[in-house]
């Protein structure tokens, strides 16, 4: 009994010294800020950080993302068998809950199943890092985006906070992306919906959650249904720098951008805005106009080859699904 009543006296002096120890100033500054703004407590807090253990991997992961392979790299891991079988299979399993979402929210089926593909499988690979050491560490010690970090830091505490969460065991990617869909806790928090009716919004466990909750973010970035997403163009490589260098968002008309040397390999509306972008193949460079929902993907992941390997994962999955797979629905 003794030496029970001593360890209790032990955790409970541990627990007081984590309370009371002293974090680095940056990060004693948020525990305060956290308190003005949020009403958090701060030497629980505080206990709760000075779990946090650096990763130094996940620096030298976001150091190094592979969205800066080349293109035909890039594509290779992506737009592959296991993701396009994967997609029919999960496609198929939520077929009635994917055909709901794409008539509520306007986005297509394959874009939803396509973006859960490229994310995670299906949601076979939600991550390993613990998202609260995740962001803590890129927060504190990754000064380029320091300012993104502490801001999802802040929304992470929140979210755990309003749903119950334990902080410190959600796992996720090395940028503190969570669940099946991926989305950052800023993300959780606006644009995750309770999709399957069961009073809670589960994007780490529940497939009709993390479908409904793709599907509302394309839409609250401004997806147009029925509108395409991408057209490939030839054009003079001399006058492509410029017009690749004015940025992603669509901003020239497809009249225009035709009048600077810009050829369209398929139809599409001189009317309509569009952004030139390129991408590097094996046998060199490619050149793509990116219309409105092109742009809308990459508000998902602001990476060119993410969202075109989105798209082109969409289109292999739409070409190979059949209606009659739909009966197929285990929902």
């Amino acid at each position: 009994m003794r030496c029970i009543l001593f360890a209790m006296v032990l955790l409970a002096c541990a627990a007081l010294a984590r309370a009371q120890q002293v974090l680095a100033p940056q990060i004693e500054a948020f525990i305060v800020e956290m308190a003005d703004k949020h009403q958090f407590e701060p030497g629980a807090l505080r206990r709760l950080l000075a779990q946090a253990q650096p990763r130094p991997e996940i620096l030298r992961a976001i150091s190094t993302p592979i969205t800066t392979l080349p293109w035909h790299e890039f594509r290779g891991r992506f737009v592959d068998a296991a993701r396009i079988t994967g997609g029919i299979r999960f496609w198929r399993e939520h077929a009635a809950t994917l055909e709901r979402a794409s008539r509520e929210f306007g986005v297509p089926e394959e874009i939803i199943v396509a973006t859960i593909g490229v994310e995670t499988l299906y949601g076979r690979n939600t991550g390993t890092h613990r998202v609260l050491e995740a962001l803590v560490m890129l927060a504190f010690q990754y000064p380029p985006r320091a300012e993104l970090f502490r801001s999802e830091l802040e929304e992470y505490l929140l979210l755990v906070r309003e749903s119950g969460f334990d902080a410190m065991l959600i796992r996720g990617s090395y940028a503190g992306a969570i669940g099946i869909p991926q989305f950052l806790p800023s993300s959780y928090r606006r644009y995750a919906v309770d999709f399957n009716g069961d009073g809670r919004r589960d994007l780490m466990k529940t497939p009709a959650d993390a479908i409904g909750s793709v599907a509302n973010y394309y839409k609250s970035f401004g997806w147009r249904s029925g509108d395409g997403i991408t057209v490939p163009v030839e054009l003079d490589p001399g006058n492509a720098q410029a017009l690749v260098g004015i940025g992603i968002l669509p901003q020239l008309r497809v009249g225009e951008l035709k009048r600077l040397g810009v050829t369209p390999a398929a139809p599409v509306d001189d009317g309509a805005e569009a952004a030139l972008f390129v991408v590097e193949s094996e046998a060199g460079p490619l050149y793509w106009l990116g219309l409105n929902n092109f742009y809308v993907i990459t508000r998902y992941n602001r990476s060119i080859n993410y969202a075109l390997a989105v798209h082109e994962l969409a289109r292999e999955l739409r070409a190979r699904f059949r209606p009659e797979d739909k009966n197929q629905s285990q929902e």
